[in-house]
């Protein structure tokens, strides 16, 4: 019998029909549409509209990775739902994703570590398969940030989009699965400003509630940060750079995912980018990219998979995948 690892067996994402341009923001803020590939790699970006939650697009993508598993609802042990943008304040964004899937036998929690959400509910999926706890977990990563932009801050608004991305996670013995990964947060990313919703919450309940940023700030802590979590969670794997098949980072910059690229040597041909689709999609970013990736056949079976990602508070996250 090998090393218990949660195995990946289904992936699922979705996105909402309507799609905004930069063409489109052209006409709504002081921005071209060069500018904004030029500096971010983003050509549009995905809008639900004002009915839909996050629970709705979590649900979509939930289903159809149990349906890529082949796995029931009722067969679930955990769900997970990375998101800073939840249906509410309580109950969780997760127990509405239960509810709608009928996963009547699984416990139910929201992760709110922002863009680095899914790689923290995969580490926390596979410590409980890894302990015995769970056999089968349902991991999600879902937003809808539109409704959290200032349409009018061209520094922001130009940035994010909706999405949900999911994966199946099992206790496999096969050899494949996490073999490792590493979180990490630096508190000190929770200066006012840096990035942030102000208010909401109990410190400020009143206050702004749409997206602040300093863009140059968050791009030097973020190469850092993304880094330093590489290195760690290979170690803690036993392997280089030049074992990593596909690398599959945070969708929130081409220029960060190219700065960090050319450190470890890797070739356009083992990165994979999808921003230009879809802009800033938080935590459900990774998802999303992991299953378009595995769908477009760009993960073969033994391969080894590197996310990682960055996220306000600052918080940080990078998991190594045989496949």
């Amino acid at each position: 019998m090998g090393v218990i690892r949660a195995a990946i067996a289904g992936t699922g994402s979705f996105a909402p029909e309507k799609v905004l341009t930069n063409k489109d923001l052209e006409k709504m803020v002081e921005t071209t549409d060069e500018w904004i590939r030029s500096r971010t790699g983003m050509s549009e970006r995905h809008i639900s509209d004002e009915k839909t939650a996050t629970s709705d697009l979590a649900t979509a993508a939930a289903l159809k990775a149990l349906e890529s598993a082949g796995v029931k609802p009722e067969e679930l042990d955990l769900v997970l739902v990375g998101t800073v943008t939840p249906d509410k304040i309580f109950p969780s964004t997760a127990c509405f994703v239960q509810n709608n899937i009928g996963a009547v036998n699984a416990a139910a929690l929201d992760i709110s570590a922002a863009c680095s959400g899914f790689i923290y509910g995969l580490t926390i999926a596979n410590s409980m398969i890894v302990g015995g706890q769970i056999k089968i977990a349902l991991v999600i990563g879902a937003e809808t940030l539109s409704k959290y932009t200032d349409w009018k801050d061209r520094g922001t608004c130009i940035l994010f989009g909706d999405g949900s991305g999911a994966v199946v996670v099992k206790s496999s013995d096969s050899g494949s699965g996490v073999l490792s990964s590493y979180i990490w947060s630096d508190g000190s990313g929770t200066k006012p400003g840096l990035l942030e919703i102000p208010g909401g919450g109990t410190r400020e309940p009143n206050g702004k509630r749409t997206i602040v940023m300093e863009g140059n700030e968050i791009f030097k802590k973020a190469v850092k940060g993304m880094e330093k979590c590489i290195d760690a969670a290979l170690e803690k794997a036993g392997l280089k750079y030049s074992d990593i098949s596909l690398f599959l980072p945070h969708q929130a910059n081409l220029r960060i995912i190219e700065s960090i690229a050319k450190r470890m040597g890797l070739n356009s041909e083992r990165v994979f980018v999808n921003l230009h689709k879809y802009g800033n999609t938080s935590a459900a970013s990774i998802p999303i990219a992991l299953d378009e990736a595995n769908k477009a056949g760009r993960i073969k079976k033994g391969d080894v998979i590197l996310l990682v990602a960055f996220g306000a508070g600052m918080t940080m996250g990078a998991a190594v995948i045989k496949w």
